[in-house]
């Protein structure tokens, strides 16, 4: 380029633009550097965006099932009471502990890696982007139980095996490995990690966290460590049970509420109407104090639901009670209690109680006392509504003193109450 042309162009960088009176080579400059930057921009979200889909060495990519879980913080445990009553999915077991032998306490929920080394409590593991709990990694775990070993085995059924353990910062857990079983344990985790992981409820034990790694599907529970209601109710506690009436209609209550919960009817994942018929069978062994199944038993009395029907229908209502109870429960409440069972096994599943209904009958008594009290400030509504539940249970009552051993016969008062509860 000759001198000349040097000046020409410098004469035409010189010279001002029409853009804020801004020289043309300041113009040029600038959009030469926003492109520049532009361009930095767009690598750099490339790049980002490509390290977030890659799963980096040593960590877990939150699996698809769990990616709607929302966050919810974890509560402190309230107070106990004497006997307090915790409803776990550990084999849908429920589990009772008085106030001297609690468990080992409130952990804190957070979240780790495949890889990292805690090296003990002092350590901060990384909190989960899910919101709630922790992924512990599969060596952990196996460090916690012993390698999974037998003797570290409390519980186990369909769904898989619960073992007992010991984390790193001394917090006992239980640990319930998934079977896989034609996909169950992706069906269960699925729900347990979705539904279970953000409910929060004194009569249930909290899921801490989970372990996805190859093909172990893995749930973390507190531990319970005192038993389960299996062992309340058949175990060896002497010839009279700690667990009365009341407390007893406490748990049939509290695992009913349990079972309403809304998340688990926006899932869809879980047969409602299965539920109930399970939730009517453990009505019948809280009760009783029986095996559902029981081969010790004469012929009559092996399977629960039959025997109970028939003792209902031969109107020895009070016999079916648990001879280990210290006081027998009041004539009227066993047989509504009894109604609410035999209803919730309904042989045709579209004849059985929503659970909401369950829990309307269970808490009957409740509802017209609190109206009762209220004296001459309850609205003609609460009238009503008190008078229809009244009604209501006078047809149940009079349906089982007259041996309503069928179920469907038990229905019709049933039926009833769920078209006055609606008004």
């Amino acid at each position: 380029m000759t001198v000349y042309d040097a000046s020409l162009v410098n004469n035409e960088l010189s010279k001002q633009t029409s853009i804020f009176g801004m020289k043309l080579g300041v113009v040029i400059g600038i959009f030469v550097g926003a492109i520049i930057v532009l361009i930095l921009f767009l690598l750099s979200l490339c790049i980002t965006s490509r390290r977030r889909r890659k799963t980096p060495a040593g960590k877990l990519e939150t699996p698809v099932e769990s990616k709607e879980v929302v966050h919810e913080d974890h509560h402190q445990r309230q107070s106990v009471p004497e006997i307090q009553i915790d409803i776990g999915k550990q084999e849908h077991r429920v589990t009772v502990f008085s106030s001297d032998r609690q468990s080992s306490g409130e952990s804190r929920a957070t979240s780790g890696n495949d890889t990292a080394s805690f090296g003990g409590s002092g350590s901060l593991p990384e909190v989960s982007h899910l919101g709630w709990g922790r992924w512990y990694t599969l060596r952990e775990l196996e460090a916690a139980t012993n390698g999974l070993s037998d003797e570290n085995v409390i519980g186990e059924g369909g769904y898989g095996i619960v073992y007992s353990g010991i984390l790193t910062d001394n917090t006992r857990i239980a640990v319930k490995n998934l079977l896989n079983n034609r996909g169950q344990a992706e069906r269960e985790f699925k729900v347990e990690v979705e539904v279970i992981g953000r409910v929060r409820h004194k009569n249930l034990v909290r899921l801490l966290g989970y372990c996805v790694e190859g093909a172990y599907r893995m749930l973390v529970y507190d531990f319970v460590d005192n038993g389960n209601l299996d062992q309340w109710l058949h175990g060896d506690v002497g010839e009279v049970s700690p667990l009365t009436w009341d407390i007893r209609m406490n748990i049939i209550l509290g695992t009913a509420k349990g079972y309403v919960a809304p998340e688990y009817a926006c899932t869809g994942m879980l047969n409602e109407k299965s539920d109930i018929y399970s939730f009517g069978i453990l009505i019948m062994e809280i009760i009783t104090g029986r095996n559902p199944v029981d081969y010790s038993r004469p012929k009559g009395e092996v399977n629960l639901v039959d025997w109970l029907k028939s003792m209902v229908g031969s109107r020895k209502s009070e016999e079916v009670v648990d001879p280990k109870i210290p006081e027998m429960p009041a004539s009227k409440a066993l047989k509504r209690i009894l109604l609410v069972a035999l209803r919730c096994v309904d042989p045709a599943a579209q004849k059985r109680p929503k659970m909401g209904h369950v829990i309307h009958m269970l808490e009957a008594d409740d509802l017209l006392s609190r109206d009762e009290r209220r004296g001459g400030e309850s609205s003609r509504s609460h009238h009503d509504y008190k008078e229809e539940n009244r009604s209501a249970l006078k047809v149940a009552d009079k349906q089982l003193h007259e041996g309503a051993s069928d179920t469907s016969e038990a229905g019709d008062s049933s039926r009833y109450y769920e078209q006055t509860t609606r008004r």
